[in-house]
């Protein structure tokens, strides 16, 4: 039996679509909040039609020598470029952090499956 994480692709955001893009601020203070912002697409733009398009991203933070990761943010796309509309997956949401660790997004097409990325984050 394969395991899931057998499945989870990366690559580089600059030359893939579906890899997800994690902005965070240079510099982050202990308990304040700042905005985290995720995005699919930052380079090229993925097609976000009823066929082709970015389902969910979710958000999980890890601190260093905690023994999981928690999930932070969870974002679902259900409008797909219907009547010629156009949306982007992207999320924004608040988060305070209390020490340094690491954001892991993970995003699922539904054509080509999972995709994952991450960010180290210093707490000062």
């Amino acid at each position: 039996m394969k395991s899931l994480k057998e499945f989870l692709q990366t690559g580089d955001f600059k030359g893939e679509k579906h890899v997800p893009v994690i902005h965070v601020p240079e510099n982050i203070e202990k308990d304040k909040e700042f905005d985290l912002r995720v995005s699919i697409g930052d380079e090229i733009k993925h097609p976000n039609t009823l066929e082709h398009h970015i389902a969910w991203v979710k958000v999980f933070f890890k601190g260093e020598n905690d023994k999981f990761p928690v999930e932070i943010a969870n974002f679902n796309f259900s409008a797909h470029g219907e009547s010629n509309n156009s949306t982007q997956p992207v999320g924004v949401t608040s988060v305070k952090l209390d020490k340094s660790g690491t954001i892991h997004a993970l995003s699922y097409c539904n054509i080509h499956g999972l995709w994952e990325n991450s960010e180290c984050v210093e707490v000062k």
